[in-house]
């Protein structure tokens, strides 16, 4: 299933990828019958609504080109493990909040032997605010369920000029649009495009939002979260 799924989205997995795919699921499995990283513990179910769905990602950027990839808001791994088992070649810097997840991350990255690829504990805005972090990467993934125009402040600091932001996101990114956009101008980024996806196997439609950054973010950008939660840019 997800190597004929990954197929379907353009991406050929090779057996020690397949392998690193089916060791992260077990991983993953024993590890939230401890602490909460997923409510989805199926096997089938793990490889389609979180393997495959971010896969997809594919779909939406190059990633062959992208050489520097920032997972904000990471959780589980989700997207930036999987990025990284299928494009080795990328850095990958993932970020969360909860130091239980990172313990649960660097277990997984030694387990399935990655390498060039960093855990950070860290709240977002912090982390935005670091000269070491700040507009440092081509790519920035992110499937956290944030409003758009809280995502974008969250995560746009981090791109550099010429990078993108991918968003993965549902169904109601319609709604999310008007304050989004406006809120993404103010950051320094442009609307790139918005395409439809079906993670194969289900019936999931999701949408994935991309982004260009096109112009340096302000210094003041990102907020402290309480300010950025409770009075979103472009309202």
């Amino acid at each position: 299933m997800l190597k004929t799924g990954a197929q379907q989205i353009g991406i050929n997995l090779s057996e020690n990828q397949i392998n690193q795919f089916m060791l992260y699921k077990d991983i993953l499995v024993e590890w939230n019958k401890k602490i909460n990283l997923t409510t989805i513990v199926d096997d089938d179910e793990i490889i389609k609504k979180h393997f495959l769905d971010c896969i997809t990602i594919a779909k939406s950027v190059d990633l062959s080109k992208v050489n520097t990839l920032i997972d904000v808001g990471t959780g589980a791994g989700f997207p930036g493990i999987v990025i990284k088992i299928i494009c080795p070649n990328i850095k990958v810097t993932l970020v969360d909040s909860l130091n239980k997840r990172i313990k649960f991350l660097n277990v997984v990255i030694q387990e399935l032997g990655l390498e060039n690829i960093e855990c950070i504990h860290s709240r977002a805005e912090d982390l935005g605010k670091n000269p070491s972090y700040r507009e440092k990467f081509d790519l920035c993934a992110s499937r956290a369920v944030a409003q758009l125009a809280v995502l974008s402040e969250y995560t746009l600091p981090f791109v550099k000029v010429g990078g993108t932001l991918v968003a993965l996101k549902g169904p109601s990114i319609e709604e999310e649009l008007p304050t989004g956009k406006k809120a993404i101008n103010i950051l320094g980024g442009k609307l790139d495009k918005i395409i439809d996806i079906t993670v194969p196997f289900t019936q999931l439609n999701h949408k994935i939002v991309t982004i260009k950054k096109v112009r340096h973010t302000d210094k003041i950008y990102p907020r402290q979260a309480g300010l950025l939660k409770k009075n979103p840019l472009g309202q």
